[in-house]
């Protein structure tokens, strides 16, 4: 049977540099796919949010030229500032149509970002 399902996933860059934010953004997001095979149709959208140190470019604008994605909805926001938090990070939340269990499900954490939930993170 058919279950929304959430992916989380995350990375962070060495500078607030657009080449860099794009870059990192797909690495999460091929991660993300291969783990989980995942076909972008099943996609039922994607909400992604920077740090406040991040802002030199937006990162579903990588997203949006991969073959595929461009019928995905996307979002992007800041996340909350909490102090002492990740600094330069990327984080995604993908509402992913699928009939995997929970369990089934490949969190993707990758560079500094490893840090914020070994515990859901599978094989990155």
């Amino acid at each position: 049977m058919m279950s929304v399902r959430g992916i989380r996933g995350a990375i962070t860059v060495e500078a607030n540099e657009k080449e860099q934010m794009l870059q990192a953004t797909l690495e999460l997001l091929n991660e993300i796919v291969k783990q989980n095979a995942i076909d972008p149709s099943d996609i039922g959208s994607v909400f992604i949010t920077v740090t406040q140190d991040l802002d030199d470019t937006f990162p579903a604008i990588a997203i949006r030229q991969m073959a595929g994605w461009d019928l995905v909805p996307l979002m992007c926001a800041l996340e909350v500032p909490v102090k002492g938090s990740l600094e330069r990070c990327i984080r995604f939340m993908i509402h992913y149509n699928t009939d995997k269990s929970q369990a089934e499900i490949n969190h993707v954490y990758l560079a500094g970002a490893r840090v914020l939930r070994p515990d859901l993170s599978k094989k990155s």
